[in-house]
């Protein structure tokens, strides 16, 4: 099969993660706080090619929250305006502590983020305990929520193998490479090759995404697609469009992913393909 042929037949999923747990408005005022905010820039990032929502809520002094009955009228909004579109939320640990990370979950979203290990970040240890990385896990399994594994090191490629293997973790894995974060693992062009051959040695059938942070953004997006995974974008990664200019909206950014895709000669997957890629349920 021929190199073109074999990329025509690869769609690649955009994620866009539309509002995070920092940036605020004063960074960027495109950043989406409110639900009905949150709703509408991914419905506008929908319409250009994300098939993936990856979510936060805010409570009204811009804070991040792990509140349910926020994420619960998130997830209803997005499910009547973007219909179709994965939504994938995100249990991370800026916006709440030990099992209240998890607070969400019987919402039973399509998708939902998993750290499976610790690290540092720019001010302060990401703590990611065993015995909560095994709650969550099992809460996902009981909810049939498809954990996004977060790798912010190659640590944590091999404890989602082993949580794998365990039963913990469905295979096939989805494991997004984090990449560009102050104190955890740089943009490395190198690193991030040995993360693939990783993955894919450790775990055949596995599905992969790369995700860069601030300036990193654009140049995760060419190398993920390039080598044939999927990729995220959004505000709550990059409020950034150049070093001269802010984003424009979370929709631009999707925008900017799809022409890289074209570039490549890489589709750029619906929702419905996105859903059979992922093995995910369809609406």
């Amino acid at each position: 099969m021929a190199a073109n042929e074999v990329t025509m037949s690869n769609p690649c999923i955009i994620c866009v993660a539309i509002t995070g747990s920092l940036p605020r408005k004063e960074n960027n005022p495109a950043v989406p706080i409110t639900i009905e905010e949150q709703v509408e820039s991914t419905q506008a990032a929908f319409e250009a090619g994300a098939t993936i929502a990856h979510c936060h809520v805010r409570d009204d002094d811009q804070t991040p929250s792990s509140d349910p009955e926020k994420f619960g009228r998130l997830l209803e909004g997005l499910n009547r305006h973007c219909p179709g579109m994965i939504v994938q939320l995100s249990t991370g640990g800026r916006s709440g502590a030990g099992e209240e990370r998890g607070g969400m979950l019987p919402l039973k979203p399509d998708m939902a983020s998993l750290s499976v290990g610790s690290n540092n970040f720019p001010t302060r240890v990401y703590e990611n305990s065993p015995d909560l990385v095994d709650w969550l896990a099992d809460e996902m399994l009981k909810y049939n929520i498809k954990p996004e594994i977060e790798a912010f090191d190659l640590s944590h490629i091999h404890q989602a193998v082993a949580l794998s293997k365990q039963g913990k973790i469905k295979a096939p894995l989805y494991v997004q490479f984090v990449m560009g974060v102050k104190n955890a693992m740089p943009a490395d062009k190198p690193t991030f090759d040995f993360y693939i051959e990783t993955l894919e040695r450790l775990a055949p059938g596995s599905q992969w995404c790369g995700a860069g942070v601030g300036a990193n953004q654009l140049a995760l997006n060419e190398w993920s697609i390039a080598a044939g995974g999927h990729t995220r974008t959004g505000l709550e990664d990059n409020v950034r469009w150049d070093k001269e200019s802010l984003a424009p909206s979370n929709a631009a950014l999707v925008e900017r992913v799809a022409a890289l895709c074209e570039k490549y000669e890489r589709p750029v997957a619906n929702w419905q393909q996105a859903r059979e890629i992922l093995g995910l349920r369809m609406p």
